[in-house]
């Protein structure tokens, strides 16, 4: 089994050739490991290298030089691991990076797995489970938007609100447990009145931090979207136009489009994924048009968002309503194309009322228009640069957990029950909270969190 107390070594930089590559050990072996396979330019000692310095020389295999290259050294505990940590920046060819990983590895140290740079820094208490998880958005951010939700956190945006809550909920259970435990002291306890408006005091809060959890998932997950319509309406024609690429083969022949096209595209700070399908419709003899439909059917399936895209020009047809029918229920937005050719009345009132724009893809007009109903139909309100937001599926359900029982704890007081009752359901809302933070946690939830993470961090 691998130990925490081991040194491990991992590449910290994307794979494949660069100008620069790093690898990167972590326990109390990295320095000496590193003076076993680096050879500094003025020839001292790297064990007596001081803190936060970075030297010249080369990496070394026996006397062999195998590539110049820089050794940045941070001690314990002034480190992202809390720990010592070596660093040899060397050129960034896939031969060289893996020859100094498998020097570090001969030399004492381990494979790193994934995550466990960052792991070791919420276990040495640098980091709080929150914020690790944060540093794994970071990498992850696809839109500024995203980025600032995931460097709000890491900041510990989310560790004080959830601490907060936490030290009501602590000063609650010391009044309740003392009540209990000293009875017959005549210690006064709170009345029923009191604990429940404490209790809801705490409950307000926990609301406030989950009612941000739609927006904050969406900046951080993106929307999939499906762009649909029958043939030749111009569904490439409006993917090329969002997306400023000639992404998606346009002609003026029915069925060109044979597959799903995906793109990612920026829109206010959401990752909207469109996904260019083939023309619906209901017949065809060609078996390849036939495979695009039926995953053009999945798309929709899949999709958070449909753009059902009409030929403005014309009246909707049978093919239309059909396509309109497997829609149900979802978001979706009419997005009525080729306006520059006129607007027929069926299609100007096909959208019944539900969100439409008038857009012209050949000619690129009307874009702004959309981009701004798509926008308005995710994100209510604006966000502000810093501003927190709830984005991980796990803190939620672990939120929602921690207002359920202090819903049972507030019904509890208000009914009369004895302050046993009240502090089991407080105390069990303390241990949900504390599992968001890593105050509560398992071996296995670790494991499944750091899984996620690049190896080299």
């Amino acid at each position: 089994m691998n130990n925490d107390n081991d040194t491990i070594a991992a590449v910290s930089t994307c794979p494949g050739e660069a100008g620069i590559g790093i690898v990167r050990m972590s326990g109390p072996c990295a320095l000496s490991i590193a003076s076993k396979i680096f050879r500094p330019k003025n020839k001292k000692d790297v064990n007596r290298f001081a803190t936060h310095t970075v030297h010249l020389g080369a990496v070394v295999e026996g006397e062999r030089a195998v590539d110049e290259a820089l050794l940045t050294v941070m001690r314990a505990p002034r480190s992202y691991t809390c720990e010592d940590i070596a660093e040899i920046s060397c050129h960034g060819g896939l031969l060289i990076i893996k020859k100094v990983v498998e020097l570090c590895v001969k030399n004492g140290a381990r494979p790193a797995e994934p995550g466990e740079f960052t792991k070791r820094a919420y276990l040495n208490g640098r980091l709080d489970l929150s914020q690790a998880e944060a540093v794994c958005d970071v990498i992850k951010a696809r839109t500024d938007a995203a980025l600032s939700c995931a460097v709000s956190q890491l900041s510990g945006a989310l560790s004080n609100l959830v601490n907060k809550q936490k030290g009501l909920l602590t000063d609650l259970m010391a009044e309740l447990e003392a009540g209990i435990d000293y009875s017959e002291e005549d210690i006064p306890s709170p009345g029923p009145g009191v604990i429940s408006k404490k209790i809801a005091e705490v409950e307000a809060g926990i609301e406030r931090i989950v009612s941000t959890f739609e927006t904050g998932k969406i900046l951080k997950n993106g929307v999939r979207t499906a762009i649909i319509g029958r043939p030749n309406v111009g569904k490439s024609s409006l993917l090329n136009a969002l997306t400023g690429e000639d992404r998606a083969i346009v002609t003026e022949f029915p069925g060109t489009t044979r597959d799903v096209i995906e793109e990612t595209l920026n829109i206010g700070g959401i990752p909207l994924v469109l996904m260019d399908t083939a023309g619906i419709r209901k017949h065809t003899s060609d078996a390849v048009e036939k495979i695009g439909i039926d995953r053009a059917y999945g798309a929709i399936k899949n999709a958070e968002l449909v753009l059902f895209v009409l030929d403005a020009s014309l009246e909707p047809d049978g093919e239309d309503r059909r396509i309109k029918g497997l829609i149900g229920g979802k978001k979706k937005i009419f997005v009525l194309n080729k306006c520059d050719l006129g607007v027929a009345a069926g299609a100007a009132a096909f959208a019944d009322g539900a969100a439409a724009a008038k857009i012209s893809a050949l000619k690129n007009e009307g874009m702004d228009g959309l981009k701004k109903v798509i926008y308005g139909m995710f994100i209510t309100k604006g966000t502000g640069a810093g501003e927190f937001l709830l984005t991980s599926v796990r803190h939620k359900v672990l939120l929602d957990d921690a207002a359920e029982h202090l819903g049972k704890a507030r019904a509890a007081a208000e009914n009369g029950m004895s302050a046993e009752f009240v502090a089991a359901d407080v105390r069990a809302a303390l241990d949900s909270l504390g599992g968001i933070t890593g105050d509560v946690t398992t071996e296995d939830i670790l494991g499944r969190i750091f899984s996620n993470f690049c190896v080299g961090k």
